[in-house]
């Protein structure tokens, strides 16, 4: 378990006196469960651009004295992402191009919703993010010439969910056998985030004109915001190699987390119109690289790391990592600060969400032809919460 606090969701936000308890709770059951905070002093961005920020190996492990994650679901064939419809989970699977839908019994039974239409599932693309917005599912998806951002109308209820005619609000996102990103979520504002890896073609990411390398922002219905930082262009940052975290904590500021290539993979603060560096910096940049680029806030080793999934609880950022095979924690507060949990523990973790009430769920990723799968797996683990 990581320093969970009380949940941030852009769709939901939680009741303040909740908040403050759940914060309260959580301090304390870490406090006495988790490895010791790293006691040197953390590298900051301006003193060491050759370092990995703040990561404490000897503070890495699983916690030895808290309740283990409990199974919600299992047996699920290469998940990616995880949406809500009022309190139903949907779940997309990659390859298979299937949108499942989780019942609220334990342990939850699931049922198909649909097939969405179009899917060309290849390498690291396929089904991907899922976001739920006004009784509309929205997805981001590999099809046979590109990556493309697709709405259904989500018709039904819980234990009835279909999927309506699909409207596609962005095509053209370039695709490839890796570097497709593919996480979406609504922010804090309205509009909806997607990223979008590089598609392997690195210089990209430096084009403008070009949707590869980016963080994108729409409005719900496909359109470009009046206030995007370059007019009309869905481009909102660009810079990036592999993005494929997005969250945003109570002031609303936004973080993403992003693949690095040999080096250094990052967690980044998202500034509207910002140059994340790619492919002319990975990490921190180092002197004489120049100041046009906004470094990341934390970088790890790409053997440790893997960064995929993130969500915000309060002042925790919870980011789940595929090859590192930890669920990674910054705290909001000082975020030259890192340390992780359950290593090596469940495998390969792709997402990680806030449930509607306030619960933590992590993904697991052990099928995807890359992990080893265990019996059951893939999974989804509920991370007990004090009441």
């Amino acid at each position: 378990m990581s320093c969970t606090h009380p949940p941030v969701n852009p769709q939901r936000r939680p009741n303040p006196r909740r908040t403050t308890a759940l914060l309260a709770g959580v301090s304390l059951a870490l406090a006495a469960c988790s490895s010791p905070a790293p006691t040197t002093a953390p590298t900051s961005p301006a003193s060491s651009s050759a370092a990995a920020a703040s990561s404490d190996p000897s503070a890495e492990g699983t916690p030895p004295d808290i309740s283990a994650p409990e199974t919600v679901v299992d047996n699920l064939a290469a998940p990616w992402s995880i949406a809500f419809a009022g309190d139903v989970a949907l779940v997309s699977e990659r390859d298979s191009g299937r949108i499942l839908e989780l019942s609220t019994t334990r342990p939850a039974q699931t049922r198909e919703v649909g097939t969405v239409p179009g899917v060309t599932p290849a390498g690291e693309g396929g089904l991907l993010g899922l976001a739920v917005a006004d009784d509309f599912l929205y997805t981001y998806f590999t099809a046979a010439q590109d990556n493309r951002i697709v709405r259904f109308p989500l018709t039904g209820g819980p234990g009835s969910y279909s999927l309506g005619d699909p409207e596609v609000l962005l095509d053209g996102i370039p695709k490839a056998g890796t570097h497709n990103g593919g996480r979406i979520a609504f922010g804090p504002d309205g509009r909806l985030y997607a990223t979008a890896g590089d598609a392997g073609d690195r210089e990209s990411a430096q084009n403008r004109q070009a949707l590869s390398g980016k963080i994108l922002r729409l409005d719900p219905d496909g359109s470009v915001p009046a206030d995007n930082p370059f007019p009309g262009s869905y481009v909102y940052t660009f810079g990036h190699r592999n993005p494929q975290g997005i969250g945003w904590d109570s002031s609303g500021r936004m973080y993403a987390s992003e693949f690095g290539q040999n080096a250094w993979d990052e967690l980044n603060v998202i500034e509207p119109g910002g140059n994340y560096g790619w492919p002319e910096v990975e990490g921190m940049a180092e002197p004489g690289e120049g100041s046009d680029y906004v470094d990341p806030v934390q970088q790890w080793r790409t053997d440790e790391a893997s960064p995929s999934g993130l969500t915000v609880l309060g002042e925790s950022i919870l980011i789940a990592n595929l090859r590192g095979q930890v669920l990674r924690e910054v705290p909001t507060t000082d975020l030259s600060q890192s340390r992780t949990f359950y290593q090596g523990e469940y495998g390969r973790l792709r997402d990680v969400v806030t449930t509607p009430d306030g619960q933590l769920w992590m993904l697991t990723n052990n099928t995807d032809g890359r992990g080893s799968p265990a019996a059951g797996d893939d999974r989804i683990l509920r991370i007990p919460m004090p009441d």
